[in-house]
């Protein structure tokens, strides 16, 4: 009997209880749920069978959750849970699920649902599956989070599964999931779909791209004998085939020791699998090459990869599942049909968050090359440096000093060859990769000058703003912007930078040839002049100076929440002082942040109680006058070092002349490595400037009514917030649209290295001879250093001790007042030059960046041994009570 004859003959029903899966389409998801609205759409398609069945509707479920006793009163108290009350929450789910199970379904609408499936008699199968409203989305898959009964036999059993999958929305893994994905369980609801059971051969999952590296031309097919669940479960060694253009590229057959069948009584049973078999093709090539092809025209059809379940039935496949591949990082736009290779900028920058639109346009305002926008990332096209030689072998320098997993990532897309097409040396060149120092000798005044100037356009560009507003301040922005770039690209600034980057490299390498050690510079980069960023943390330490005599004040911190707080220091003890502290250095420091490189987000002048926690910390950690100390301390390890390597190189044949060339290298480190913070400092001076300006404009238009909120303008592109300005209207609906895509791509981790192909390139480290176990890393600052793992995603929690080591997906430079606390860092991002391993070095911290999951693979509180010379870290076993926290050697 075909479906819609199944249907019709089905009599007369409930229709806002019950809808057959032929009357439902992806329009539907709040009637029938992700899963429910994705099956009626996939029996639409042409060649695509999907098994006979219907969707008991939202509708039922509310009806129950209405009629079900004391369920307002659970949902309420759900509602005020957070994440962090584990127990609780396992409690109350249990509870509300009881509650559900319990329930007695009125016979009108347990008439509704059995009245239909009578039809193809009392002992058909089913299959009977949740299909909530937040399930199957395009931004959340949801997958696995509710629950699927197979082979329910009988009108009895049907009614009270479907109260189980009901009651599987309440599950704990499910209740948890929203929280962490900001659903609210009110809005939420089930629906429940009841299929027709299918009795296959062979079943399995389709991914309509590659679902380890994203390769969107590559699809996956994973098989098993009998029904999929002992694949989805992990049970079974499944065959797995990779296909590209209607050709099997990769196979591996699996060795299936069990499947799992329709048991006779009703529900499933593991079967043991003939030992004859195990090794056996779940499929023929010819049915992988047929099944990717279903695949595709399912893939046309929603318009995005999927990930479908699909049943082998004699020799014909039944698709009983597909929804949308929600974790793919999606593939910048360069819309000419060629190979590229695209490097992440966020990776270089510290900053690997979503940006949102108007970060994102403003910084790509700012850059000096494309920069593309994917997945609220930006990314650099390094296609035509990869084609030449000489461009190569820049680019391929560069990265390998600057961040290894990249360089490797590069050479594995050039080893495939006929990716990227040649071109001749006369071709765009590459970065400069290194070699001898630039010709520029050892003057502060140049540093002074650099800075002086930045300064002097700063105030002139305070002074002028303030005379802009409508569309004239977005055009002053804009041609303030190009002022912003010439300071940005300044030829003597890009060649001081270059002159301590590369003299730094030069003594790494001479004096590891010379001497045999390793990273020496190190140490010589130790508290040298013109680091604003280091300055930054240690000028910290004199706030917490200020505040520590006042007990009153140090009181009222730890509790802390409005960020007005500022304004009600003096009405304390000591609270004047303290205020203008936190004041002053807030008008030096205050427009930085977590993640500055993009506009929208919070500064530290919006936003101080970000402060608070690393203010308490140094008053706890620290004794007066920590800021000399530590520098000076920093400054007379560097100089020991120094007369220490020139005393060995000079004891070297040819002495004299290495000592020379030495001296003259070091002179240009300590002179010029610190100016290598402050550009990015310029920029964010002048980004918040802008921003100020900006958001009175915004509350301009909120005034008019043309937003609803001034943070709307950050959903927004600079040139689409322009035309905002200039016409006074707004197209809402964009905006709303933005804010979803942001929710969804905060989510995904950003590649170091992306095709246009959709292929994540992940680079590797190639060393040998490390402990078993090591987390391996880029060393960037020398020394090992054993202490407490502090593992840490926001700097607002640094609830730091002496002796820590900090853990963390990246830091850029608001993490700096936070690094006076620690005795080593360990990040899941960074390279040889990027902020955090700057300033580790210059602190003396021993330091390893690039640690791929660091943050997930470290527990916090665990004892760890960080290797800073040679870029590792090793898990140390429970540490005994009587050992100090920290042992730098």
């Amino acid at each position: 009997m075909n479906s819609a004859a199944f249907w019709r003959e089905g009599g007369e029903r409930m229709r806002c209880y019950v809808l057959g899966l032929q009357e439902v389409d992806q329009t539907q998801v709040a009637v029938v749920g992700g899963k429910g609205a994705h099956l009626g759409e996939l029996s639409r398609i042409e060649g695509i069978r999907v098994p006979a069945g219907l969707c008991v509707t939202t509708d039922a479920f509310q009806r129950i959750m209405a009629e079900a006793p004391s369920m307002d009163d659970q949902l309420d108290r759900l509602s005020r849970l957070k994440l962090d009350d584990r127990e609780q929450l396992r409690a109350l789910s249990a509870e509300i699920r009881r509650t559900l199970e319990g329930t007695t379904i009125p016979d009108d609408l347990a008439a509704a649902i059995t009245r239909p499936l009578a039809q193809l008699g009392e002992q058909a199968a089913y299959a009977v599956r949740s299909s909530a409203t937040a399930e199957d989305l395009p931004t959340a898959s949801f997958a696995g989070q509710q629950d699927t009964y197979l082979n329910v036999v009988g009108p009895a059993a049907i009614l009270q599964h479907v109260r189980r999958c009901w009651a599987s929305l309440f599950t704990e893994r499910a209740v948890t999931y929203r929280l962490r994905n900001g659903f609210d369980h009110r809005k939420v609801r089930m629906a429940v779909v009841v299929q027709q059971m299918v009795f296959p051969q062979a079943a399995g999952i389709l991914f309509t791209v590659d679902p380890v590296t994203s390769h969107r031309k590559v699809s996956s097919v994973e098989a098993s004998f009998g029904l999929g669940e002992a694949l989805v479960s992990g049970r079974v060694n499944a065959d797995v085939y990779k296909v590209r253009d209607g050709e099997i590229i990769a196979k591996a057959i699996g060795t299936k020791q069990l499947a799992i069948h329709a048991s006779p009584a009703g529900g499933t049973q593991d079967q043991a699998i003939e030992l004859e078999r195990q090794q056996q093709p779940a499929l023929t090539d010819a049915q992988v090459v047929r099944l990717v092809q279903l695949g595709r025209r399912i893939e046309a059809h929603f318009g995005r990869p999927q990930d479908i379940e699909w049943c082998l039935v004699n020799d014909g496949f039944h698709i009983v599942q597909s929804r949308p591949i929600t974790t793919l990082f999606p593939i910048p736009v360069a819309g000419d049909g060629e190979n590229h290779v695209y490097i992440s900028v966020g990776h270089q920058q510290m900053m690997t968050d979503a940006m949102k639109p108007l970060g994102l346009s403003l910084f790509q305002l700012t850059a000096m090359r494309p920069m593309y926008e994917a997945g609220g990332r930006l990314f650099v096209d390094v296609t035509q440096n990869l084609a030449s030689p000489a461009g190569r072998a820049g680019l391929l320098g560069l990265a390998g000093k600057s961040d290894p997993l990249i360089g490797d990532a590069l050479r594995t897309v050039l080893g495939r060859g006929d990716f990227i097409r040649s071109l001749p040396d006369e071709g765009p060149g590459g970065a400069r990769a290194g070699g001898a120092p630039a010709p520029i000798e050892a003057d502060p005044a140049i540093v002074d000058a650099l800075i002086g100037r930045n300064q002097a356009s700063l105030a002139v560009l305070k002074r002028d703003i303030r005379t802009k507003s409508g569309p004239a301040l977005l055009d002053f922005i804009l041609a303030d912007l190009q002022e912003l770039k010439r300071f940005l690209f300044d030829p003597q600034s890009n060649q001081v930078i270059m002159a301590g980057v590369e003299a730094t490299w030069w003594l790494n390498e001479q004096l590891q040839a010379w001497l045999g050690e390793k990273n020496a510079a190190d140490t010589l980069t130790q508290s040298v002049p013109h680091n604003v960023t280091s300055e930054m943390g240690l000028a910290l330490l004199d706030v917490a100076d200020v505040i520590r005599p006042h007990p009153d004040v140090v009181a009222f911190l730890r509790h802390v929440e409005d960020e007005g707080f500022l304004d009600e220091l003096p009405g304390l003890a000591g609270g004047r002082e303290a205020r203008d502290a936190i004041r002053a250095w807030l008008d030096t420091y205050g427009m930085r942040c977590a993640g500055e490189i993009d506009i929208t987000k919070p500064r530290w002048s919006e936003r101080p109680t970000t402060l608070v926690p690393l203010i308490l910390g140094n008053i706890k950690n620290f004794e007066p006058g920590a800021n000399e100390r530590r520098f000076e301390q920093g400054r007379q390890g560097a100089w020991k070092k120094e007369q220490e390597l020139l005393e060995r190189l000079r004891a070297l044949p040819d002495g004299e002349r290495k000592a020379e060339e030495a001296k003259r290298m070091i002179d240009r480190v300590r002179t010029f490595i610190g100016y290598r913070e402050y550009p990015k400092y310029g920029i964010v001076n002048r980004y918040f400037v802008y921003k100020q300006a900006l958001l009175e404009e915004a509350e301009r238009l909120v005034q008019a009514r043309v937003l609803r909120e001034k943070e709307d303008i950050f959903f927004l592109t600079f040139q689409e917030l322009h035309d905002v300005v200039r016409t006074n209207t707004v197209d809402d609906l964009l905006i709303r649209q933005r804010k979803d895509a942001f929710r969804s791509y905060q989510s995904l981790t950003p590649p170091r290295v992306l095709t246009s192909e959709g292929e994540v390139i992940a680079g590797a480290y190639r060393r040998d001879g490390l402990p078993a176990g090591a987390l391996v890393g880029l060393a960037v600052s020398a020394g090992t250093i054993e202490g407490r793992a502090r593992v840490i995603l926001d700097m607002a929690e640094a609830d730091l001790e002496a002796g820590d080591i900090l853990v963390t997906a990246y830091t850029d430079p608001s993490w700096t007042p936070a690094f006076v606390a620690i005795k080593g860092l360990v990040t899941e991002v960074g390279g040889l030059m990027t902020h955090g391993a700057v300033i580790a070095r210059e602190y003396g911290l021993p330091a390893v960046v690039g640690v791929e999951q660091a943050t997930r693979r470290i527990q916090d509180g665990q004892r760890i041994r960080v290797h800073g010379t040679d870029g590792y870290v090793e898990i140390l076993p429970t540490p005994d009570p009587a050992q100090p926290a920290g042992r730098v050697r």
